[in-house]
């Protein structure tokens, strides 16, 4: 029996007013030798209609006996493929360019040894594209990228637009699914991404050829919301943990200690209030220090991700105009981690006031001259 090579896995729910975009986008692809699972969750509307309108016999409709969630969903999507490689492309979504997936297979196919390949997405807003999203730029030019070099930059957030990745199908085999633990509906996918460099390269397309569309009920916006906020935060910690511990697991002692830096960073944007789309996420100094134990059994670990956090928080109220607490935060941090000339420096750089503030301003201008 002769398999397509690639696999659309297309979840659906309560999509049916935006489904025919995506599949029509699929279907218009110069490269064709291709399926299209569609994965509808229990939809109360209309998708099922709408997807017979499409006679084409490489759509394929299933309907769940029961909601699954959106993790479940996807997890049954990629195990019922028969291809090579897999494209999981929500249904509110859509390719923006035809040759995509000619120019996805024409790379991976020279290159085994890469896991996924990705490009930077379009923002479309009530129907109209609103530009490229900025996150989603990782370089100029196309590029294959060493896996392992590729995590360090992906350890610090996720820039990848989901339905942009095409992903070879032994990543999901060989490595996992989606993880259905708490926080994963938030982020599974940049888990998912980072656990497949850790093992492959990636390539990356610096033209944005596809759509990603923000709306009242997507998910996305659906799990940004301030009651779910808990979730969020507990998956974008739960990313460095696990890989962490993956890369232990490998003798990775480099990425290890980058997943440390990634897990201390994390502590210091929560700690210090964490935007999620319209709403914000801030975590408490107890709420920080039960966590910490919780996760991080090493007490001079613990030290090090205390000092960025105080270190964090004297920047931030640094910032806000607060010197005296800035003061206070930034000596907390060189106590804990001594000799700490850093947070000394800050120290002194805030109590001379504006002065101060300009030689701050000026040695950020030689870091970012050097670096650049």
């Amino acid at each position: 029996m002769n398999f397509p090579k690639v696999s659309f896995v297309v979840p659906c729910y309560k999509l049916g007013h935006l489904i025919s975009e995506c599949l029509s986008s699929i279907l218009s692809q110069t490269y064709t030798n291709f399926e299209i699972l569609v994965m509808d969750d229990q939809s109360p509307d209309d998708t099922a209609q709408v997807v017979s309108t499409f006679s084409d016999k490489r759509i394929k409709y299933i309907r769940n006996q029961e909601n699954l969630g959106n993790l479940r969903n996807y997890n049954k999507g990629i195990e019922l493929c028969r291809s090579e490689y897999i494209w999981l492309i929500s249904a509110d979504d859509y390719l923006r360019r035809p040759y995509i997936l000619e120019r996805y297979i024409k790379v991976m196919e020279a290159n085994h040894k890469i896991g996924y390949a990705f490009c930077p997405g379009v923002s479309v807003i009530d129907g109209r594209e609103a530009g490229v999203l900025p996150y989603s730029k990782y370089d100029e030019a196309d590029r294959i990228i060493d896996g392992r070099r590729f995590l360090n930059r992906l350890l610090k957030s996720n820039f990848i637009v989901a339905a942009s990745a095409l992903v070879r199908r032994e990543c999901y085999d060989n490595i996992g699914r989606f993880p259905l633990t708490l926080g994963m509906e938030w982020s599974g996918d940049w888990y998912l991404w980072c656990a497949f460099a850790l093992t492959y390269d990636v390539a990356y397309f610096a033209e944005a050829m596809v759509c990603y569309r923000a709306h009242a009920l997507s998910m996305t916006t659906t799990l940004a919301q301030q009651e779910n906020l808990h979730r969020c935060s507990g998956g974008d910690l739960a990313v460095p943990l696990k890989i962490r511990s993956h890369a232990r697991e490998l003798g990775l002692k480099q990425v290890e200690d980058a997943c440390l830096q990634a897990i201390a960073n994390e502590y210091v944007q929560q700690c210090k209030s964490k935007k999620y789309q319209s709403s914000a996420w801030s975590l408490s100094l107890p709420a920080f220090e039960a966590s910490l134990h919780e996760n991080i059994h090493s007490e001079k670990e613990r030290a090090y991700i205390r000092a960025r956090v105080f270190d964090g928080i004297g920047d931030s109220l640094w910032a806000g105009g607060e010197r005296s607490r800035a003061q206070a935060s930034y000596l907390a941090s060189a106590k804990i981690e001594p000799p700490a000339v850093k947070a000394y420096i800050k120290y002194l750089l805030v109590s001379l006031g504006v002065p101060g503030n300009h030689a701050r301003t000026f040695g950020r201008y030689l870091r970012g001259s050097i670096n650049g």
